[in-house]
């Protein structure tokens, strides 16, 4: 005979007898409906099985109790939501008990006072109520989110010592309507970021995983424009088997994230991974390595990295959610990403719909200071490859103020500001702190990185530069907006004479931008200077593939840098046949 340590849930119809008395057919088809659409999937799917099936209730088999909890709660739940839908003659409630014990297994039944107990605390239960045993509620109450309330000591027939019963309170699973319904989606992405699991086996390490991911909601929400639920909230499901979808809901968020903390040795391995909630479907995931001899400084890379590379792919599903909406369904925000791929595309047309869907966005919404950030950036392409337009030029610098006006604690719209001003107006210094602010504010913005890359190879300040231009490729190696990095990667090596190494990070941008014409140009200075005339001439057909109207006189009119340097390159640009 075989015994061994089970969680029990039984449960019972209320009113059975006169529900059949009233509709024998009706009651059992209704019956037979909400076991197989809701009871036998609700069980399986936290791993239960159903073992015994009477008339008006059933008995099931948890290996876990908490499993077996969490089923009851979504069962009642479920329960609710079904009933409101439902006439009045046509509503089921249901009695749940749940006990924690030794059970007697003989083939596929079970019996024993285990079994027994639970039953007992189903009886003793309210329509629509959860019974459970004292060993129940001292092994759940700190890993569930809910409440549980003492209803003393009852006894119950058939055991002869009374039983501690706790009832779980109706009200945090069960009140009305309004109670149960998910929070509705912010208008702006919104992310949950779940407790890691701690899968080295030591819980030494749970100071260290519950650490990692503090550090990650508070990274997050240091990102403008981002919906960040509060560690309080997230960390209620600790410990939990968890369906990401109705995380999502519970929490009224689009993406969750969940991972996980490896140790082996003295190296520790993370694994992080998105998902979008409505649908559970993963949008990104990777893994993060290091030494673990030091804990705290491996915590902080890998926050950096996490939130680093989180925050464009964020902004991609976003823009993707956005495209899938229909026309007539569009709100401010969403024409906003609607432009963003057209921004990052940095062509004429491309500018062009960029500035068209932006100057729709400020209508709606005047003071959207991301939005004046890139309708900046786009009229100062146009100004500078649209044939130096006074009015382009003034747009492009009104919309760069405001941006750095009403967007001084906005880290993208400064940076997108104070990069705008300093390729126009040569304020080097000015774009310099704005950006230096901007990074203060979010540590972890590739945008940022990137653009302060560029203004500090203008200002001829290589060192940083460079580090800033490795900053943003580390943070956010799949960035739409890289080309930034690698061209100013790419100029410092051709103004320090590394031709070689120009030659490569001006291919790594055009890989990024293969619209954007002064990245061949790049490429063809970087070629010349090595006597590879043939690559630099190749490299120039391309260029005037994407720009059919360029000419070396408009390429120094731009500036960017002191003359002698823009000379330098335009000279480049003659040797390999570019016109004038």
């Amino acid at each position: 005979m075989e015994r061994r340590l089970a969680a029990i849930l039984a449960a019972d119809v209320v009113g059975y007898s006169a529900l059949m008395e009233s509709d024998e057919a009706g009651t059992f088809e209704r019956l037979r409906a909400i076991r197989s659409e809701l009871f036998e999937p609700k069980i399986a799917e936290r791993h239960g099985r159903i073992f015994k099936l009477m008339g008006d209730g059933l008995l099931a088999e948890f290996s876990s109790v908490v499993d077996a909890v969490e089923c009851a709660v979504a069962l009642q739940s479920s329960l609710v939501e079904r009933n409101a839908d439902s006439v009045a003659n046509d509503r089921i409630e249901v009695r749940i008990g749940i006990n924690l014990g030794e059970v007697i297994v003989e083939g596929e039944d079970r019996y024993g006072d285990g079994v027994n107990i639970a039953a007992r605390l189903q009886q003793l239960a309210e329509p629509g109520g959860i019974y459970i045993s004292g060993k129940v509620a001292r092994e759940v109450e700190r890993k569930l989110p809910f409440g549980f309330e003492s209803m003393g000591e009852q006894h119950v027939k058939n055991i002869a010592e009374p039983l501690p019963v706790y009832r779980v309170l109706r009200q945090r699973f069960v009140a009305d309507m309004q109670q149960l319904r998910s929070p509705s989606l912010p208008n702006k992405p919104s992310i949950a970021v779940l407790p890691f699991t701690n899968m080295s086996g030591d819980p030494e390490q749970e100071y260290f995983t519950d650490g990692l991911v503090e550090d990650l909601i508070t990274g997050l929400s240091k990102i403008p424009g981002l919906f960040v639920i509060a560690r309080n909230s997230t960390f209620a499901y600790k410990g939990r088997t968890l369906d990401i979808r109705q995380v999502a809901r519970e929490l009224g968020v689009r993406y969750v994230m969940e991972g996980s903390v490896r140790r082996a040795a003295d190296r520790l391995r993370i694994t992080a991974q998105l998902i979008e909630g409505k649908d559970a479907t993963h949008v990104w995931a990777d893994k993060f390595e290091g030494a673990a001899e030091d804990v705290f400084d491996l915590q902080d890379r890998l926050t950096e990295s996490i939130v680093g590379t989180l925050e464009p792919t964020l902004r991609r599903a976003e823009i993707d959610r956005a495209r899938r909406k229909r026309p007539d369904s569009l709100d401010a925000y969403d024409l906003f990403l609607r432009a963003l791929p057209h921004a990052y595309a940095n062509t004429p047309a491309d500018t062009n719909e960029a500035l068209r869907l932006l100057n729709e966005v400020l209508s709606l919404d005047p003071n959207y200071a991301s939005a004046h950030g890139y309708a900046a950036w786009g009229y100062e392409q146009r100004f500078l490859r649209g044939g130096f337009h006074p009015e382009d030029r003034a747009a492009a610098l009104k919309h760069a103020n405001i941006a750095m006006a009403i967007g001084a604690d906005d880290p993208q719209a400064l940076s997108m500001g104070a990069f705008v001003h300093a390729t126009i107006t040569h304020d080097y210094a000015r774009a310099i702190s704005a950006l230096d602010r901007a990074l203060k504010l979010n540590r972890n913005l590739a945008l940022a990185y990137g653009f302060s890359a560029m203004v500090h190879m203008y200002s001829e300040i290589y060192e940083r530069a460079c580090d800033h231009a490795f900053k943003a490729l580390r943070l956010s190696p799949f960035d739409p907006l890289n080309y930034h990095s690698y061209l100013a990667l790419a100029w410092v090596h051709l103004f320090t004479g590394r031709y070689d190494d120009a030659v490569n990070y001006s291919t790594l941008a055009i890989q990024v931008a293969p619209g954007f014409s002064v990245l061949y140009a790049s490429l063809v200075a970087a070629y010349v200077n090595l006597d590879r005339l043939d690559a630099a001439r190749a490299a120039a057909s391309r260029l005037l593939e994407v720009a059919p109207g360029w000419t070396n006189s408009a390429f120094v009119r731009m500036s960017v840098v002191r003359p002698e340097l823009m000379e330098m390159l335009a000279s480049a640009l003659r040797k390999a046949g570019l016109p004038e």
